[in-house]
């Protein structure tokens, strides 16, 4: 049987009842922010990303932040690779949704999703994480589908 999950930003698995309920007074440790490098076609791209590894912290995501640095991001690291759909309940800031194989091949970007939109993006295809970077940065730095994410998740 094929698992489909919906995602918010913070990913609420709409699968399961009890989890996706956050709120702005919950506290969710993501660690210390890990680099990640986009590679494209003419340059390296550095970030220092979040990592969204439990249901708790997928569940928070972004979600009741006001600003984010252009360097900086978020990693969800899925423990199966799926199909993800997302939308962005309590999301304020917009958000490049990279959605990510498990080779570390962007399958496809959602740019600038629109904030507290609960229309959904589908990576439409199985894949293996979600990065999220703050909006217009995908496009500002030339960052397409093909190009390859380095970060330890996708052992590259």
């Amino acid at each position: 049987m094929k698992r489909i999950f919906t995602l918010s930003l913070g990913l609420a698995l709409l699968a399961a009842p009890a989890f996706g309920q956050t709120s702005r007074n919950d506290v969710v440790d993501f660690g210390d922010p890990k680099p990640l490098t986009i590679v494209t076609a003419d340059a390296s791209h550095e970030f220092l990303v979040e990592e969204a590894k439990t249901l708790d912290q997928q569940a928070r995501g972004m979600m009741f932040r006001e600003s984010m640095d252009a360097d900086t991001g978020m990693i969800f690291e899925f423990d199966e690779p799926k199909i993800a759909t997302i939308w962005m309940k309590n999301t304020s800031i917009p958000l490049d949704i990279l959605f990510v194989r498990s080779n570390g091949k962007i399958l496809k970007i959602e740019h600038s999703h629109t904030p507290y939109t609960l229309r959904s993006a589908s990576s439409e295809a199985v894949i293996a994480a979600v990065v999220e970077l703050k909006g217009g940065e995908a496009k500002a730095r030339s960052i397409r589908p093909g190009d390859t994410i380095k970060h330890p998740f996708f052992g590259n």
